[in-house]
């Protein structure tokens, strides 16, 4: 599907119920399709997990219930880190997931996510929209027998929970962390030692002390999971995860058995998605936070010689990548310079904006 098109869907996703009133008429002598979604994560958090709801109610709404899709949970039909290769393999029609969890077959996944020190939510709708970010990653994810639909965003996250206070660099050695993507080899080069496990997972992985430190989200999310009742160290920023996308996988075949109208209902159920689980962690993240501090958590920063040490490692270990895989390196090149660009525009405008607004709000207490 061209850019134009999907643009087309995406405004009507973003403009809700009524641009899609006349679906109903459109899709009457439409099949009726029956689809399962593997879900990486939990049901009990509504916002990540939420997002493959509002596709799934969006896109049978948008049919008059001729097209349904039935979400299913991390661990109902497979388990939260093998829902891309659940899809690939056409055991489930779709998924709904995050790319990075598959750096492990090809480091490239990461750019369909996050990267660290790489975008934040805004631009990297804007990459992946207006920036040639949908044409890459759906071109290295048809390898896999995938397409792929951005549905979801969390906003730039938090750094992590910590048994112990972090004060130095030094203290990242032989540090066990749950931390996912790309960002796992970057701490990995600061000393620490990096695991991957599924949200469902974390919790007890933390309790019993086979890890350390875990980042997962932030505090809508993190507080669900009830990490603040072993770690009471919470640090910010989540330097790994500046705008990381949730995306919605389909098998090729699948996609391409459906009508083009269900095709493009589906688009722009994602767009939906897209925009609304970014406005409800917005809208839910600073009651929690507050909430957090008020059961004893002590927020901290991230002192700058990490920051630096990090930011440092990141990109020497994107070059090392790029130096040797060139799926990598095709992604790689245009994305950087796609992320000069905007955050030259976003110091310009944006921050300049922001940061003023905090000064004078803090001025004022």
């Amino acid at each position: 599907m061209q850019r134009r098109t999907f643009i087309k869907g995406t405004a009507a996703g973003v403009a809700g119920a009524g641009a899609l009133i006349g679906a109903p008429a459109i899709v009457k002598a439409q099949p009726e399709i029956k689809w399962r979604c593997a879900s990486s994560f939990p049901k009990s958090l509504d916002t990540i997990y939420g997002a493959a709801e509002i596709v799934a109610e969006r896109v049978a709404a948008s049919t008059d219930g001729k097209f349904q899709i039935r979400v299913f949970a991390g661990g109902e039909i497979v388990p939260g880190l093998q829902v891309l290769d659940a899809v690939q393999a056409g055991t489930v029609e779709c998924g709904h997931s995050v790319s990075y969890y598959y750096v492990g077959k090809d480091p490239t996944f990461a750019f369909d996510t996050a990267v660290p020190f790489g975008l934040n939510c805004r631009a990297q709708n804007a990459w992946m929209y207006y920036g040639g970010g949908l044409e890459l990653m759906r071109a290295f994810l048809k390898d896999y027998n995938i397409y792929q639909i951005p549905a979801g965003n969390t906003g730039t996250q938090m750094g992590g929970w910590f048994r112990k206070e972090i004060t130095s660099l030094d203290q990242f050695n032989g540090l066990k962390m749950r931390i996912g993507g790309l960002a796992g080899q970057v701490i990995a080069k600061l000393g620490a030692v990096p695991t991957q496990i599924a949200g469902s997972d974390i919790y007890p992985a933390l309790e019993k002390g086979t890890i350390d430190a875990t980042e997962w989200i932030g505090p809508y999310d993190d507080e669900k999971l009830g990490f603040y009742k072993i770690a009471k160290y919470y640090y910010y920023p989540g330097w790994w995860e500046g705008g990381p996308q949730l995306t919605f996988y389909v098998n090729i075949d699948q996609w391409e058995s459906l009508p083009k109208e269900y095709q493009s209902i589906l688009e722009a159920a994602c767009a939906e998605a897209n925009v609304m689980t970014m406005a409800k962690y917005d809208a839910q993240n600073p009651p929690a936070l507050r909430r957090l501090v008020a059961e004893g958590v002590m927020l901290r920063p991230f002192s700058h010689d990490i920051l630096e040490a990090a930011y440092k490692a990141a990109f020497e270990l994107y070059d090392e990548i790029a130096a040797k895989n060139e799926k990598f390196k095709k992604v790689y090149e245009p994305w950087l310079k796609f992320r000069e660009e905007v955050n030259l525009w976003f110091r310009v405008a944006e921050n300049t904006y922001d940061n003023f607004i905090y000064s004078q709000q803090a001025r004022r207490k």
